[in-house]
């Protein structure tokens, strides 16, 4: 059986990676597709360009018709005919809001892909992209169907060492509305490592478009371009707290007491009780009414998955509190650099 992890990396080319993001990002909060043209070489998958398609989006997922097959078909040929042989080496669409990951329905349009060669499909999440102020990214396969893969969760790679390797993909919760489908098939493919290289032509080509560009990039602020997002990440926060308070009342009496001040000193900063304002909230939960040892350790069960689910809370609440601080920061910089001072 050949290797069903023998491509390991996928390298793009700035100009290729820009006519993604901004596509990604003119479709939000609407899904987009299109298509990467490039080719291979050993281990590695070379994006060398990409091309928007005409399909129709929704928030969840995108439907390419007949119409974007014609369109692919015609553009190729094009390409043939002004003397360009990179072939198509995969596919490329958003997750606006909601991470680099393949649903069901990606999963199967990429198993029907490879059928047709060595094909990657690359994911863009346009809003933590401007949010992080980096290309939130992640390529995948799929695994052939006969294959078992080995007993860890594919996830989305993070940046390999090594100067040329600056894409990569963040690891903030997924909104409720994913969870569901979210890991549900993520025994079905692996990741890819992403990496970028840069030509001549590439550097005088970002060149210019710095040279058009560098103003709108300076004025822009954070908190204006993104606030949809922001917003929408604050609601998912929102109805986990409900959804933990619930399973937090079903635990008893004593451990919602617990778990109550636990939460509260770790959302606002509170101490004492053994668990301390910087401590974690399992640190926090942990200490409790019992201070060390006082209270039994919690090994699994309801109690234990309570606990996981309100770190992650915590966690994202931190994360949001970080960039609107990150966001009023880079304004009043910017307005004492712009404004000399005064």
């Amino acid at each position: 059986m050949r290797d069903p992890t023998y491509f390991k990396t996928v390298r793009i080319s700035p100009i290729a990676l820009v006519k993604m993001v901004m596509h990604a990002r003119s479709g939000c909060p609407l899904e987009v597709m299109g298509i990467m043209q490039g080719y291979v070489d050993g281990t590695a998958l070379v994006v060398t360009d990409a091309f928007r398609l005409p399909v129709e989006g929704t928030e969840t997922r995108v439907n390419a018709q007949s119409e974007a097959d014609e369109y692919l078909v015609e553009y190729l040929s094009l390409c043939r005919e002004e003397s360009r042989q990179e072939n198509v080496i995969g596919w490329y669409h958003s997750h606006p809001g909601y991470g680099c990951w393949l649903s069901g329905i990606d999963v199967a349009t990429q198993q029907l892909q490879q059928l047709q060669g060595p094909m990657v499909a690359v994911v863009i999440d346009p809003d933590r992209t401007v949010s992080a102020n980096k290309v939130d990214i992640g390529a995948f396969r799929t695994y052939p169907d006969n294959y078992t893969p080995p007993s860890h969760p594919a996830s989305t790679p993070s940046s390999t060492a090594g100067p040329t390797t600056t894409l990569t993909s963040t690891s903030t919760s997924v909104p409720l509305t994913k969870a569901d489908d979210y890991g549900a098939h993520a025994s079905k493919y692996y990741p890819l490592e992403v990496e970028h290289y840069r030509s001549t032509l590439d550097g005088k080509l970002l060149e210019l478009l710095w040279n058009k560009y560098w103003v709108q990039t300076l004025a822009q602020n954070p908190l204006l371009t993104n606030r949809e997002y922001a917003s929408s990440r604050m609601c998912d926060v929102s109805q986990r707290v409900l959804e933990a308070a619930g399973g937090v009342s079903r635990l008893g009496k004593g451990t919602a007491a617990a778990a109550g001040v636990g939460m509260r000193m770790g959302l606002f900063g509170g101490g004492g009780l053994g668990g301390g304002a910087g401590g974690s909230v399992g640190d926090l939960l942990g200490g409790g009414v019992g201070g060390d040892g006082g209270r039994p350790e919690r090994s699994g069960g309801p109690a234990k998955a309570s606990d996981q689910a309100i770190e992650r809370i915590v966690q994202d609440v931190a994360q949001i509190a970080a960039k609107e601080r990150a966001g009023l920061m880079a304004a009043e910089v910017k307005a004492q650099i712009f404004s000399g001072g005064n």
